[in-house]
């Protein structure tokens, strides 16, 4: 059967998905990709209001409620758009996926690695992306920029002490060992359009057989 491309854009607070997320899109487009952005927690009516009550504050959560609420909006994700944009035959570009879970819930909130893995299967019901790329930024430079961005406070995890972010890089960067065919690291470049060069770079062999393969 057809299906369409699943891209995820990793990595930590700051470190410019949403941009290259959007570069991306656009340079796809132009090879005449039909292409569906979204991020996590998001991309549905549930999604969104469970991305309020995870990053928007107002809330003691528990860390094992954390992770089911993560997982909940992401099994409504995959089974209602990410899923039928594939068998549509789009390219679908997810900033965070489940690695942000082992990432933050794992590493960060020390929650069990098995057990995360487990619900992560579940939720996505066995759904890997084609590729990742994985953006490696500076872990107190990445916090700066996204708490700039949203005021000087940040969102609910942007708030976490730089122990907590810094346990959170290492595990991307484990993830990224334990999986080199379909994690790509990126590091920060210069400028967001050297950075997104890079990131195409990491994905262009997914489009190879389509003569669509940017020069």
């Amino acid at each position: 059967m057809a299906r369409g491309i699943f891209i995820t854009l990793e990595g930590g607070d700051g470190a410019g998905k949403t941009t290259q997320a959007q570069l991306l899109a656009a340079r796809l487009e132009g090879f005449g990709r039909e292409v569906l952005i979204l991020h996590e927690p998001g991309g549905t009516r549930m999604g969104a209001a469970v991305r309020q009550i995870l990053l928007g504050g107002g809330e003691d959560l528990d860390p094992t409620a954390e992770l089911l609420l993560f997982e909940a909006a992401r099994a409504q994700l995959v089974s209602k758009v990410i899923q039928p944009a594939l068998l549509a035959e789009k390219v679908v570009i997810c900033d965070r996926f489940t690695d942000s879970t082992v990432a933050y819930q794992g590493y960060g909130r020390g929650l069990d690695l098995a057990r995360i893995e487990q619900l992560n299967q579940w939720a996505t019901a066995g759904l890997l992306p084609d590729r990742t790329v994985l953006l490696d930024l500076d872990v107190k430079e990445g916090l700066e920029r996204a708490r700039a961005l949203n005021g000087g406070g940040g969102d609910r995890m942007e708030q976490e002490e730089l122990s907590f972010h810094d346990a959170v890089h290492r595990g991307f960067a484990r993830q990224a060992a334990a999986h080199p065919q379909r994690i790509r690291v990126v590091p920060q470049m210069p400028t967001p359009g050297m950075t997104g060069q890079a990131v195409f770079d990491a994905v262009a062999d997914l489009f190879a057989g389509d003569g669509q393969e940017a020069r």
